[in-house]
């Protein structure tokens, strides 16, 4: 007489198999969000840094540094507006642009201030105020930024 053999898994190691694949998740989860935070905030830095240039052009000619002047176009990561200008220049040539981290950005960056200062002298300076921030960390600060 022939015995049946059963081909398949058992109990015991697909229960092993899902235990693993919930250790790995449990580790893999909060490294990506942190990635996905410091995107988000590289991102927003890199396309405030962008208006520098043309800030310096205005600065130069004499002219404003409204919004149109400076070319700006909204981030979907924050607030900003074509209402409300970025840019500010002091008559000592000092000035800044700045923006701050919108609703649809992560909720732990929500409420950043992210600035670029510019001196009288010219020299460029990135500042982040998370102040407002619930849930920052400084892992989050981009390079030649200083926290606030």
């Amino acid at each position: 007489m022939m015995q049946k053999q059963y081909a398949g898994f058992t109990l015991i190691e697909l229960m092993i198999v899902v235990a693993i694949i919930s250790v790995l998740a449990a580790l893999a989860i909060p490294v990506y969000q942190d990635n996905v935070l410091k995107s988000q905030i590289n991102r927003s830095v890199s396309e405030l840094g962008t208006y520098k240039s043309a800030f310096e052009i205005q600065m130069a000619n004499g002219g404003t540094v409204s919004n149109s002047d400076l070319g700006y176009v909204p981030s979907d990561l924050t607030d900003g507006s074509m209402g409300t200008d970025i840019g500010v220049a002091n008559s000592d040539g000092s000035g800044h642009l700045e923006v701050t981290m919108g609703d649809t950005a992560h909720p732990s960056l929500v409420g950043i201030v992210l600035r670029f200062v510019r001196s009288s002298a010219g020299s460029w300076t990135c500042e982040i105020d998370k102040t407002a921030a619930i849930g920052w960390r400084d892992a989050y600060r981009p390079q030649g930024c200083t926290i606030l």
